[in-house]
């Protein structure tokens, strides 16, 4: 293990580097990061999971580069070119990419002017016109050969060779880097006969800004549109400052005949070398922090949804909106099994109105329906006005509200949707899906792909193996802190089980379809393909509802069930008394010093046992907020400015918050309009799923857009 290196992580953290090397042995022992940070709180002292993974990460990252180091230095040193000065540099590196800066000159490539110019025998006249002789004569005609037609050309190539020494400078190329990352400007314009009809890159047809202050969606926003070909962009910077802090590196006496020569291979070396890749190198370092940015982002907001509030014991209606192919309508009870079908069509080019009305009428009242889902694709707004005149018609104790339908159509079509309904066509599934989305949110939507749930920001221009790894994180951060019923729980929840994979999940499906509901945690070793490893680290998060075990249905791991009955038996609770008054008053009455010295148990485990005995058997996500339930309809022409309204928020980008305030298009609320203090980020103020009180600041009627603030009227 590497000391250097964890002590740096210690270091950035603000950690011990005893809870890093604790972390590391467990992760390298096949500990999984949600069961290291529930159940190994003692020798992590308490991380949690996402400083688990920047400590697995950044470890990572520290031996790669120490590897890297290593690796350019021997590289270098083999080509008989290595010094001390170069050896301090590598090892002052932070990042693989100032690693490769250096290692740049010494890679074998193609071949440049100054690799001709030095095969035809001019790298002496370079040195010479390095070392400023006070008495030369300009004279180079000893260098003419069947190559070298001319003095005049043997003193072109001999500049060649100089420009690229400078160019390759390890401090100038710091230098220009320094200078264009802290006072350089990125400036934009836009290219003749683009194709951006939308104009959706307008901001960025004439733009200037620092480099140092660019936010990262202005970053990816310029990215796209560059990579589009509807602008150009570019670095501009002090040129005149750079050149005179070069020249006086390398022009020892300026009124020396080569000065004018060294002088010019500079601008050479600078403009035509050094400039073009250091920019490289400032653009490539900034798309990064503002993809990383992007992937920290849409994390955040995938975890945000994934753990809402489930609308549990609800007979829910799915409706899955369109215009010419009508609406798809799907009954759920309350387990999520789908009770009933069917498709109406109250939308032109085929309306069938009042018959649609009678048709989800007669469903609302044979299934006694709680709440409809409606999704938010194509002819949701008018579906929405269906319904909620539908409700007002008929004076009905019923809510809606609005579903993000993203990815219902790739699961509906998915191997997944298939098995699961093997006799229903694609668009029906989709409907049963969107109510499936209300009553227990993080058990369907774990089974799309999270890139397809549409929580983030230029996702598609972001690294898809990184983005795939950090959603994937995310999804069994969730699903191991709200748990899992393993007798109710599909394969495509199982699987991202802390210890479990796709074949063990499968295994677990087909061994209750076979021998019936598990009764016990103990009864999950008798599953094929669960052997004890796995069975520690899943156990904790696999609960039995009415089991052979009360403990069996909460977070206690069966490795502390004999000190939780310990602790139950010293407060005189009995196992039922769990989430009582009477625990409740137990527990805050204890002594837990006292239970500390006469149990075998850690501090951290002891409260989260004592956490376990006195709340309630809730679900962790009912602390979040649940969907939004409208019975009424809004339009735009309802608004007027300083309209107060309440919305929930949709997605959350750098600049501000889209929120559903029930129209058409969601409305933003802009980071300017979010706090009266300054903030850095619009996740400071609000998270994906909130539901905020709002009001209108600005109406663009010719756009049907609306402009929010939250700062009041």
């Amino acid at each position: 293990m590497e000391i250097q290196i964890i002590n740096k992580i210690a270091q950035d953290l603000k950690v011990e580097s005893s809870q890093i090397k604790n972390t590391l042995n467990l992760l390298e022992e096949g500990a999984t990061v949600p069961f290291i940070a529930r159940y190994r709180k003692e020798m992590t002292k308490g991380l949690d999971e996402e400083q688990i993974r920047v400590i697995h990460e950044a470890y990572e990252y520290g031996v790669n580069l120490k590897k890297r180091k290593e690796d350019v230095i021997r590289l270098i040193e083999t080509q008989g070119k290595i010094s001390d000065e170069i050896v301090a540099q590598v090892n002052a590196c932070t990042k693989l990419v100032q690693i490769e800066d250096i290692y740049r000159p010494y890679k074998l490539k193609k071949k440049t002017r100054a690799k001709i110019a030095i095969a035809q025998g001019l790298q002496p006249l370079a040195d010479l016109l390095l070392s400023f002789p006070r008495n030369w004569n300009e004279d180079a005609s000893m260098y003419i050969n069947e190559e070298v037609v001319s003095s005049d050309d043997a003193l072109l190539k001999a500049q060649d060779i100089i420009a690229e020494i400078i160019s390759e400078d390890q401090t100038v190329r710091n230098k220009i880097y320094d200078t264009m990352l802290h006072f350089g400007k990125l400036k934009t314009s836009a290219k003749k006969n683009h194709t951006d009809d939308a104009k959706v890159y307008r901001m960025y047809y004439a733009y200037e800004e620092k480099v140092d202050t660019l936010a990262p969606h202005r970053v990816m926003a310029i990215d796209r549109a560059e990579k589009e070909k509807i602008i150009t962009a570019g670095i501009q910077f002090n040129e005149e400052y750079l050149f005179n802090w070069v020249k006086r590196r390398y022009v020892k006496f300026e009124t020396s005949a080569c000065a004018k020569y060294v002088e010019a291979a500079i601008q050479d070396g600078l403009k035509r070398l050094a400039y073009t890749s250091v920019e490289r190198m400032v653009r490539s370092e900034l798309s990064d922090k503002a993809q990383e940015n992007s992937i920290e982002i849409f994390s955040m907001n995938l975890e945000n949804l994934l753990l809402q509030a489930p609308m549990r014991g609800k007979v829910i209606l799915g409706f899955d909106p369109a215009f010419r192919t009508g609406c798809k309508l799907a009954v759920i009870d309350e387990q999520g099994k789908n009770i009933a079908i069917d498709v109406i069509y109250p939308h032109q080019p085929n309306a069938k109105l009042e018959q649609s009305k009678q048709k989800l009428l007669m469903l609302i009242k044979q299934y006694k329906i709680e709440l409809i889902a409606i999704g938010n694709g194509t002819a949701s707004r008018e579906s929405e006005q269906f319904v909620a005149q539908l409700i007002k018609d008929n004076t009905l104790d019923i809510a809606y509200t609005i579903v993000s339908e993203a990815g219902a159509s790739v699961y509906s079509a998915s191997k997944l949707a298939i098995a699961e309904f093997p006799n229903l066509p694609v668009e029906q599934r989709s409907a049963i899906s969107i109510a499936r989305r209300l009553l227990d949110p993080l058990s369907e939507l774990i089974k799309i792909d999270p890139q397809s749930i549409g929580v983030g920001q230029y996702q598609h221009d972001l690294p898809q193996s990184r983005l795939k790894e950090r959603l994937g994180f995310v999804v069994e951060k969730s699903v191991n802190l709200v748990g899992v019923n393993i007798n109710t729980a599909s394969s495509a929840l199982l699987k991202n089980v802390a210890g479990l994979n796709a074949s063990m999940a499968n295994s677990i499906v087909t061994y209750r379809e076979e021998n019936g509901l598990i009764e016990s945690r103990k009864q999950i070793l008798k599953i094929p393909k669960i052997g004890a490893k796995s069975y520690e680290q899943a156990a904790g998060f696999l609960r039995i509802e009415n089991g052979k075990e009360l403990l069996d249905k909460t977070a206690i791991h069966p490795e502390s069930y004999k000190v939780c009955k310990q602790v139950l038996k010293t407060l005189g609770l009995k196992e039922s008394d769990m989430g009582s008054d009477v625990a409740k008053k137990s527990v805050a009455n204890c002594d837990v010093s006292q239970l500390l010295e006469t149990l075998d148990v850690d501090s951290y485990t002891l409260e989260d046992i004592l956490t376990t005995i006195t709340l309630e058997l809730r679900d962790y996500r009912d602390e979040n907020d649940g969907p939004l339930l409208r019975k009424d309809v809004l339009t735009l022409e309802d608004l007027k400015e300083k309209d107060e309204l309440e919305g929930i928020v949709r997605n959350v980008v750098d600049f501000g918050a889209f929120v559903d305030i029930g129209l058409k298009e969601d409305g933003l609320v802009h980071i300017s309009q979010m706090s009266k203090q300054r903030i850095k980020h619009p996740s400071e103020v609000v998270s994906v799923n909130d539901i905020i009180k709002v009001w209108v600041h600005k109406i663009d009627e010719e756009k049907h857009k609306v402009q929010l603030t939250l700062l009041g009227e």
